[in-house]
């Protein structure tokens, strides 16, 4: 069922109404079972306190509809099956929610109001972080721990007791405590905590460290409880037999003392400006917290004025939790490294010191590009301002939905004297070769190709694809095994794979005597290789099938082929750092004058063929590869006039008079079109012996059939 849009227009008509409410109740009510008894949240922070607004707005304005079982009216959910239940001797409830400085505002003057002050009366607040943990009540008699709740709907909660008793820095007893007393706070776990709790893989593997708290609390076997490195920070209390102080900073200090932690960024401020000065202080020390918070409560300090406000059904009066934007976040840039994607693409990635943003804990995000890194697009336009991303520096995290985490600011005012701008390669990281950016292209690539670990695997499928050596029985599946096995790193090593590893391949699960024969006959039949193939094969940035077929028809052979990207390579062009220079040095440069002028090929196919074969690495590759191949010579000539010229040609079972590559190659030197199956615009099917499928999808189609006699009077004629 699709969720509500909560940015429509509220309905005017009561009918609507009821059915959106109806939605907004069972999407609530879903979340608050998901987040507070199942520990497993599927919808954002930001997503729940969308919903739930919408729901009050609605009830709000048709106050006839509202339900008693509303969500808006209760806090949390009902407590899981398996623990003991646990009434609250004073209800633990939520915190109204602000997202803006003006509801900041509001609510400062609605206290002022309802207390009847004059403008200029003093009202200090306290100000603390948010801990994004679990809720828990510790109910003490006699300074001994008794008894410990969650929160649950907020009128009973879970008997904990065991679980808690397992958390050391809970207190077991105290010195000096009223003879009652409720203390209430935050189980949570640390960053460092919870990613070795994840790494260790004893346990399930959590979103992020709320859950991974709430989870390990709400254990019905303590023992799992006390494996886990559960904390927890002191904010306030419930039922007590005496007060503890006369305003809440002097409590929660003197909570301290009873040997609870609180969090030492508690702190007491006058006004409204202060308030919201803390607030921004606390962000942007969010990153180097070491747990989550997902804001800063505002308290009203004067605990007698606090009684005077007293509750709502489920908020206090005088507390606001002041949010901040569930999908962004400061943090600080440790690192910049470079990755190479399996087509040679270096991408800069941000390691962040870890942040939690929208429910996920981020400690990495894109970097996009270099010119990201600078502050420009890829046209120069200056973004950001111009404001440059170095390491060491406070950057901006965003993260809306699932994508990728990104970097969408940096504050330069909290920029390390030492910070310097990043300088990114020209070299690949993981191969040494050059790193070239082409004009236009927002990309530095790797030109190590085969020779680059990072491209290797992907450069190898493309090798055996069956536009290129076509090699039956080594395919995607092979190729990733047999590199996982360490026999294959080049492709040349396909055609050694008989010499060194038969008898290694035999061996392996799934192959047998027959399939490793039937292998090896067809890496011995792919010797022979049309030259066009072969150049297609090597997987160059640019050189597609076309451009192959051209190339070799152009030069008719490999050695004159290599011969004009040597000769194009030593010539000014080739050195020349972008394509204006190149042209201006093209009239000096005959071999790379002759390679731009085919038609069908132009400079940047040209600068992509010197690139590939100047990188030594890779060109040794090559040499390795051709020097166990007969590569077939290509006529350059295409007979316009024969029998399939303009026919579209599918070979299929086994040729045995020819190769497959061979016969390949002559029909498109007369003029054929050579596809890999049958359809409806095929022409004629080449069928040898075991011709299977498509010699039966012919003959449903109507589509002329031949034998290899037949195929052999045709390609001589």
């Amino acid at each position: 069922m699709p969720l509500p849009d909560p940015a429509a227009p509220l309905p005017q008509d009561p009918a609507t109404a009821a059915a959106e409410i109806a939605d907004l109740m069972r999407v609530v009510a879903a979340a608050d079972v998901d987040y507070h008894t199942r520990d497993a949240p599927t919808l954002s922070d930001a997503q729940y306190d969308t919903f739930k607004r919408r729901l009050r707005a609605l009830e709000q304005a048709f106050p006839d509809l509202a339900a008693p079982e509303s969500p808006t009216g209760r806090v949390g959910a009902m407590p899981a099956e398996g623990f003991g239940k646990v009434r609250h001797a004073r209800p633990m409830l939520s915190l109204e929610n602000a997202f803006a400085a003006q509801d900041v505002a509001d609510f400062v003057a609605r206290i002022r109001s309802f207390l009847n002050l004059a403008p200029g009366a003093a009202l200090p607040f306290t100000a603390e972080p948010k801990i994004d943990g679990l809720s828990l009540s510790l109910r003490y008699e006699d300074g001994r721990l008794v008894q410990a709740a969650t929160r649950g709907d907020g009128t009973t909660g879970e008997n904990v007791t065991a679980n808690a008793r397992t958390i050391a820095e809970i207190p077991q007893q105290l010195t000096g405590a009223p003879a009652v007393v409720e203390v209430r706070g935050e189980v949570y776990m640390a960053h460092d905590d919870f990613a070795r709790l994840n790494a260790s893989g004893v346990d399930r593997v959590f979103a992020n460290p709320r859950n991974a708290a709430a989870g390990s609390l709400r254990q019905l076997d303590p023992e799992v409880t006390r494996r886990r490195p559960l904390r927890f920070f002191a904010y306030g209390w419930g039922e007590l037999s005496a007060p503890l102080a006369d305003t809440q900073f002097d409590a929660v200090h003197r909570l301290a003392g009873l040997g609870f932690p609180v969090n030492p960024l508690t702190r007491r401020v006058d006004d409204l400006d202060a308030m919201l000065a803390a607030w921004t202080d606390i962000e942007q020390r969010r990153a180097t917290l070491g747990y989550d918070i997902d804001g800063v409560v505002y308290k009203l300090d004067d605990l007698a004025l606090q009684a005077r406000l007293g509750f709502r059904s489920t908020t206090p009066r005088w507390a606001l939790a002041h949010k901040f934007p569930a999908e962004l976040a400061w943090t600080r840039l440790e690192r910049i490294e470079i990755q190479v994607g399996r087509t040679g693409a270096l991408s800069p990635v941000a390691r962040l010191a870890p942040v939690t943003v929208g429910g996920v804990v981020v400690s990495n995000a894109t970097l996009h590009n270099e010119d990201y890194i600078a502050g420009r697009d890829s046209r120069g336009t200056p973004i950001r301002d111009g404001r440059d991303i170095r390491e060491g520096d406070w950057v901006q995290v965003y993260r809306a939905g699932d994508v990728i985490p990104k970097i969408a600011d940096v504050d330069l005012a909290r920029r390390p004297a030492d910070a310097v701008p990043y300088v990114f390669p020209a070299r690949c990281p993981d191969c040494g070769s050059d790193a070239i950016r082409e004009e236009g292209d927002s990309v530095r690539r790797c030109t190590g190709g085969l020779a680059c670990p990072a491209q290797a695997i992907e450069r190898l499928r493309h090798f055996v694809s069956r536009n290129a050596f076509d090699i039956e029985g080594l395919g995607t599946r092979q190729v990733e095994a047999f590199w996982d096995a360490g026999w294959l790193r080049e492709p040349a090593d396909i055609f050694t794979l008989a010499r060194d590893h038969a008898d290694e391949l035999r061996a392996s699960e799934g192959w047998g005597e027959r399939s490793v024969a039937n292998l090896l006959a067809a890496i011995e039949g792919r010797r022979t290789i049309p030259l066009a193939r072969l150049i297609f094969s090597l997987g160059i940035r640019h050189v597609g099938e076309v451009a192959a077929a051209v190339l070799a028809r152009h030069f008719g052979n490999w050695a004159a082929f290599v011969a004009a990207v040597d000769g194009a390579a030593a010539e000014p062009a080739a050195q020349a750092a972008d394509d204006r220079t190149r042209r201006a040095a093209l009239a000096d440069s005959p071999c790379w004058a002759e390679l731009s002028s085919i038609d069908g090929v132009g400079p940047v196919l040209v600068r992509a063929l010197v690139t590939a074969f100047h990188q030594p690495a890779e060109r040794a590759m090559i040499d390795r590869l051709v020097a166990h191949l007969d590569i077939q010579p290509d006529s350059g000539a295409v007979q316009a006039d024969s029998a399939i010229a303009g026919l579209t040609v599918v070979f299929t079972g086994t040729m045995e008079r020819m190769t497959r590559a061979e016969a390949k190659a002559r029909a498109e030197a007369l003029g054929a079109k050579v596809a890999g199956s049958v359809s409806a615009r095929t022409d004629l099917v080449v069928a040898g012996p075991g011709a299977g499928s498509k010699g039966r999808k012919a003959a449903e189609l109507g589509v002329r059939v031949i034998d290899e006699d037949e195929w052999l009077a045709i390609a001589k004629a």
